[in-house]
């Protein structure tokens, strides 16, 4: 009798570790998008019952994933309440040279290219704050300001005094700040605002009840709106952004927007407000004339949806150039396919430029990019280290005509886990001006070569490599 119950109790217990295993395998094989993973944790969960199931249900499952796909879920269900501004512009109207790349982004985001945008370029918080203060203290309707850090300080206190006499004038003055960017900051300037009757909400704050303990899922956007005058780029509110006088300066571009552009970003920070604090106000009236000449469209990217709206347009800018192709970012750890299309560019012979910080702020992030250098290198990408101070700018500026700005970084962490806003922009006289301060910041760096990379000792290539391994995580 014993005997019969063990035996039971055991194909019964080997019933249920396969059942387990055979679980993981179809959960793996139906949401991971990387065969490489899905094969990796279906042979785990099969050749270890119990044991690998059990593993895939702690690390496995992407709990980040499935957050994200219920806050994406909740912004689409709200984002008919803001139709796009300004009416869309004819394709047929739209330059032959930047049709194939107008017709991509409307494919990918949904949204409109607009003409008619003048764009000012900001260099550093020396020109970017000053500006910003100015349509600050201008305003008469709304002051909307979205940052992923506002770290106290000399420039914060600035910020603090223009957005508490705005809404003593009576502006509709809203400030949107990241529950992650906040820990960056001991004392936290925004919440005196808060105190003082001035609307502001926090973008899924860490907090023990209810919990949310995820360090994952910001919203790295930038982006304040003063009437008709907006201002976006990579850009935070901290000290450290002023050249003069600081001790650890980060260099840094900011846009000042004008024109029918401002409706979209508009559009942008309701959408960003309404997700963080439950209210969503109505849409003002746009008013916005025409300014320029640049045709431009805001991209909002982020976890939750099957697209990677941001890789595929650089992949897609990337793959369509003919002649020229150059980046600047602070964070260069690029997807396999972002690889390829740096590539194949070079081998069909266009000049590839890549511009990184020569002292980066992430030491393991900077370690992981060497290792993943050789392969560009070899195809005839060239790359250059700029020189200090540490370098936040994300810029791209393909074939005299397209360029792209703003929050999002290449690596897996921005194009994957993060909420982020890019701005394009067609515009050969913007190309031209940033290609230019792309090419400087080489000139005055230091080119990466083959042999230089091989030239590291042993500890450094393995050191380089360990980081590399966990790039996904950085």
């Amino acid at each position: 009798m014993g005997s019969t119950v063990e035996l039971t109790l055991q194909i019964v217990a080997t019933v249920l570790a396969h059942g387990l295993s055979w679980l993981a395998v179809c959960h793996a094989l139906l949401s991971k998008r990387d065969p490489r993973s899905a094969l990796g944790w279906t042979v785990t969960a099969l050749f270890l019952p119990l044991l690998g199931p059990l593993l895939y249900l702690l690390f496995g499952i992407s709990r980040a994933e499935s957050r994200a796909e219920k806050i994406m879920h909740e912004i689409a269900a709200h984002e008919a309440n803001y139709p796009q501004i300004p009416p869309p512009v004819p394709l047929a109207s739209i330059p032959e040279n930047t049709l194939r790349m107008a017709r991509m982004g409307q494919q990918l985001t949904g949204s409109p290219l607009c003409g008619g945008n003048r764009l000012r370029i900001l260099h550093n918080g020396d020109e970017a704050y000053p500006a910003m203060l100015e349509a600050i203290a201008n305003a008469h309707r709304h002051v909307w300001l979205l940052t992923y850090i506002f770290n106290a300080g000399q420039v914060a206190s600035e910020f603090c005094a223009a957005l508490r006499a705005a809404h003593e004038r009576g502006v509709d003055v809203r400030v949107l700040v990241d529950g992650v960017g906040a820990l960056y900051s001991w004392r936290k300037p925004w919440r005196e605002l808060a105190s003082e009757g001035i609307s502001v909400g926090v973008f899924r704050e860490p907090r023990l009840f209810p919990p949310n303990w995820g360090i994952n899922l910001r919203n790295h956007r930038k982006l304040l709106v003063c009437d008709g005058l907006a201002f976006t780029g990579g850009m935070n509110i901290a000290d450290d952004n002023v050249q003069s006088g600081a001790s650890h300066c980060v260099q840094d571009v900011h846009f000042a927007c004008s024109g029918p552009i401002v409706g979209q970003l508009r559009r942008a920070f309701l959408i960003n407000w309404g997700f963080a604090t439950g209210t969503y106000p109505p849409l003002p009236a746009a008013d916005d004339r025409p300014a320029g000449n640049s045709y431009c469209r805001i991209v909002m990217d982020g976890p939750g949806t099957d697209a990677d709206v941001l890789h595929d347009l650089y992949c897609g800018a990337i793959n369509s150039a003919l002649h020229h192709v150059r980046i600047m970012t602070p964070y260069f750890l690029p997807t396999h396919d972002l690889t390829a299309a740096l590539r194949s560019a070079a081998q069909r012979g266009v000049d590839v430029r890549i511009v990184l910080p020569g002292k980066n702020n992430l030491a393991p992030v900077h370690w992981a990019s060497l290792r993943l250098l050789p392969a560009l290198l070899q195809a005839g990408v060239r790359v250059w280290l700029q020189p200090p101070p540490f370098a936040h700018t994300k810029l791209l500026a393909v074939d005299g005509y397209y360029c792209q700005f703003g929050s999002a970084n290449l690596d897996a962490r921005s194009l994957r886990l993060n909420f982020e806003l890019n701005t394009e922009v067609f515009d050969t006289a913007l190309h031209d001006a940033l290609a230019a301060h792309m090419d400087d910041a080489a000139t005055r760096g230091e080119e990466i070569t083959l042999s230089r990379l091989a030239a590291q000792s042993l500890p450094a290539r393995l050191r380089n490599a360990a980081c590399w391994l966990f790039s996904p995580y950085l």
